[in-house]
């Protein structure tokens, strides 16, 4: 177990300096993480740190060089949008999962028919 006192500390919520980067963004650069975000979820459990870390690494988001805590705010919100599902406590990305919708997967089979 870690001793880090990092390690306790919440990501969230955002600084304020953090809060106006991501109040500094278009609807359209939202909906384009978003969209990445999604893009990097599974119907099966992943970390948050994973799905934001990866999400980070993909063109255009490398050079926007947000901070970690923007993307994870933004699962945040799609979690409140049901968009995807979320286990343990969000504030903390390490110790937190998401999926997409379990029932979203019947969903898309059913409108494919």
């Amino acid at each position: 177990m870690s001793t880090d006192k990092d390690d306790d500390q919440p990501d969230l919520p955002l600084f304020e300096d953090e809060q106006a980067l991501l109040d500094a963004l278009s609807e359209s650069t939202i909906r384009e993480i978003d969209s990445a975000l999604l893009t990097n979820c599974a119907h099966s459990w992943r970390k948050v740190a994973r799905v934001v870390g990866t999400t980070m690494m993909t063109q255009p988001f490398k050079e926007m060089r947000l901070p970690d805590v923007c993307y994870a705010t933004r699962v945040v919100a799609l979690v409140n949008q049901r968009k995807l599902e979320s286990a343990g406590n969000l504030n903390y990305m390490r110790y937190s999962e998401i999926r997409l919708p379990q029932d979203s997967e019947s969903a898309m089979r059913s409108s494919a028919k």
